[in-house]
C-alpha cells in the first residue's frame, strides 16, 4: 500500500528557545504544524495547526525548506510505503496563550532552550528546521 501526506510546519525561535510540541503518547518532540486538508493552502494550514497545538497565533515568514521522507511502516507497525512531504516556514508568535492540545496528535507545547534540543528525543524535522533558520 502506498500513501502520501503533505504537511506544513513552522520554526519559531525567540529568546534562544524554539517552540516545540510533543507527540501524544510518547516522548518525541517536533515542530508545530501538520497535515493539509484537501484544497488548503500550506500557509493557512500551518497557521491553523499552530493555534490547535499551542494556543498561539503566528505570523509566517518566508519558506525555508521542503523536506521529503519515506517510511516503510505506519504508526501501528503495518507495512506501508508512506511518502511525507513537509513544507517548512519561519515564523514569529504574535499572540495567544501557550497551552497544550487536548485530544489531538500532540499533548504538550513548550519553548525549549536551544541548548537543550540536542538531548531531546525528536523528529529529524526539528534539526532540519533549525538548520534552515
Amino acid at each position: 500500500m502506498q500513501r502520501q501526506r503533505v504537511g506544513a510546519y513552522v520554526v519559531c525561535v525567540r529568546d534562544r528557545a524554539v517552540l516545540l510540541v510533543r507527540f501524544t503518547g510518547g516522548d518525541r518532540w517536533t515542530l508545530p504544524g501538520g497535515g493539509l486538508d484537501h484544497g488548503e493552502d500550506p500557509r493557512d494550514a500551518v497557521v491553523r495547526e499552530v493555534v490547535e497545538e499551542t494556543g498561539l497565533t503566528v505570523a509566517l515568514g518566508p519558506l525555508i525548506g521542503v523536506d521529503s521522507r519515506r517510511w516503510g511502516r505506519a504508526g501501528d507497525g503495518t507495512a506501508i510505503d508512506v511518502h511525507v512531504i513537509r513544507i517548512l516556514y519561519s515564523g514569529e508568535i504574535t499572540g495567544g496563550t501557550l497551552r497544550d492540545e487536548i485530544g489531538g496528535s500532540t499533548d504538550h507545547a513548550a519553548w525549549v532552550p536551544l541548548t537543550e534540543v540536542a538531548d531531546l528525543p525528536r523528529s529529524r524535522m526539528v534539526d532540519t528546521g533549525l538548520a534552515a533558520v
